[in-house]
């Protein structure tokens, strides 16, 4: 259900509690603010298919933004906060958002104002900017009563290809009244969230999964313990602190909280900790071992897109009987087919493919991707890009990702906007880039490059391409390290044949 609901059900409950300051919003507070926030918009003009940006770190103050906007139909994007200013624009103005909310702390806001001239209507959280209205200021003169027509909105969050720009993937909207709950929340449930569920949520709020998540333990009630930023040892903490019963991860988190020293992991009662969830990233069937040999059978995978149009789901004692496997599809159907399309018996590799009653999205702006994701025949059968099997109990094995695509800690990187970044560098003739290996986030950004005439392989030379990227790349796109080679691998037709490379950084394959 919508905070209203709840609202009127434990109006004094904490719906969101700051894990690090204990600040909370209850559940009137929320309702009252997310109200202010539809009111606010509605008295702007917008309305139902409408799009609102929000760009800002972990904070109380997400949860009503959000909430206002999907209870007024709108669409709502969330903006990695870690993007250059150029990458946020873009990401505003492709969306159409007439609104976006932005933060003082984030050093890129007061930069954006020329570059989103098609977002009339702009607001700071958290302190004053020049061509910004004070967030505060604004809503709290507005009625905490709720629109006179609540309609359920949805996200449009940006996912980017392996090549070109980010993508917005967009559903259409339901039209239904708030009244009838968020759409999905009840049939799709088997970690068992409910009213009593404290969920904490390490993550940044910007991504799909964590978002997601943070939204369908509201909708049923529960109370989500947000994270600043992910801590090993405070992660242990919350969970003893607030007797957190739910949570979710990436592998790169699982990794470094092993890393612990075991005194500190045997310091805090974890007994309230009744279920794991894990994906975004391969965990590696170790790692996953450890964890279950130190929490217990407790840790649930999906593999899933912020498409949404398939899910695959594996139980703790479903993974200890097919290790590896990433589940099971529900609610859809798994095909697996190869490069023509055509499908494939089960163990046979191949493109994956979900198949619902109809296509559940689309790529804004961009029906090319929109077609590439499209299976060749089967207008309902999409893919995610990844290429895997299925065994004879239709258990799900990832043997492969999307072309190229880095997943770093969790984080998708796609190369093709870091190679486009640096090949505009004088010194650069041809660039690579590609994932090597990273015993901590899984994954590292690794350009190779093909330098210029006049340029040589030197460490100035290194060291310039290095400071060009770190201005011209948000943080987390930076490469890691540069190497220098005569001549990339290209093919006759132009095409770049990057695995070449990748094979010499990875090890060989048992």
């Amino acid at each position: 259900m919508y905070p209203g609901h709840w609202a009127n059900q434990k109006p004094e409950t904490p719906a969101v509690i700051d894990a690090a300051s204990g600040e909370q919003l209850t559940w009137r507070e929320l309702n009252e603010r997310s109200n202010q926030v539809a009111q606010l918009l509605s008295q702007l003009g917008l309305g139902v298919g409408d799009h609102v940006s929000i760009f800002m770190e972990n904070t109380l103050d997400y949860f009503p933004i959000a909430w206002g906007v999907m209870r007024s139909g709108m669409y709502l994007t969330c903006i990695n906060r870690y993007l250059t200013p150029d990458e946020t624009a873009y990401i505003v103005e492709d969306s159409t958002s007439r609104v976006i909310f932005a933060s003082a702390a984030l050093s890129q806001t007061e930069t954006l104002i020329p570059l989103i001239p098609g977002c009339p209507h702009r607001f700071v959280v958290g302190g004053d900017i020049a061509g910004f209205d004070d967030y505060a200021a604004k809503v709290s003169n507005c009625a905490t009563t709720p629109i006179a027509d609540e309609r359920a909105g949805d996200t449009m969050l940006y996912s980017s290809g392996t090549t070109g720009r980010p993508k917005g993937i967009k559903r259409p909207l339901t039209g239904e009244h708030v009244s009838a709950g968020l759409p999905g929340v009840e049939v799709d449930n088997p970690y068992g969230l409910n009213a009593n569920t404290v969920y904490l949520s390490p993550a940044p709020l910007y991504h799909a999964a964590p978002f997601g998540f943070c939204t369908r333990t509201l909708a049923l009630g529960g109370t989500v313990v947000m994270m600043r930023g992910f801590d090993p040892e405070l992660s242990l903490r919350h969970i003893e602190q607030y007797s957190v019963t739910h949570s979710q991860w990436v592998p790169t988190m699982f990794i470094r909280m092993l890393k612990l020293e075991d005194e500190i992991k045997n310091r805090y009662d974890l007994s309230s900790h009744q279920c794991a969830i894990h994906a975004a990233a391969p965990c590696p069937k170790e790692i996953k071992q450890q964890m279950m040999n130190w929490w217990g059978p407790i840790l649930w995978e999906y593999y899933a897109g912020t498409e949404r149009n398939g899910t695959t789901v594996i139980g703790p004692e479903e993974w200890l009987a097919h290790p590896g496997s990433v589940g099971r599809a529900v609610h859809s159907i798994l095909r697996i087919c190869d490069e023509n399309g055509a499908e494939l018996p089960a163990g046979s590799e191949g493109m994956v493919y979900f198949e619902q009653p109809k296509r559940s999205f689309q790529y804004h702006n961009a029906p090319d991707k929109t077609a590439s994701a499209t299976h060749p025949v089967h207008d309902n059968w999409t893919s995610l890009g990844d290429v895997g099997y299925v065994d004879a109990d239709g258990y799900l094995y990832l043997t492969d990702r999307k072309a190229y695509m880095i997943i770093s800690g969790g984080v998708n990187i796609y190369p093709q906007e870091i190679e486009d970044a640096l090949v505009l560098h004088p010194a650069v003739q041809d660039v690579a880039v590609f994932g090597v290996p990273n015993a901590d986030f899984g994954e590292e950004v690794k350009a190779v490059v093909e330098l210029a005439s006049g340029h040589g392989p030197t460490e100035s030379t290194r060291d310039d391409l290095m400071s060009y990227a770190k201005a011209n790349l948000a943080g987390y796109k930076v490469p890691r390290s540069i190497d220098f080679t005569d001549a990339l691998p290209r093919l006759p037709t132009g095409k770049l044949y990057k695995r070449l490379l990748k094979d010499q950084y990875w090890p060989a394959k048992t």
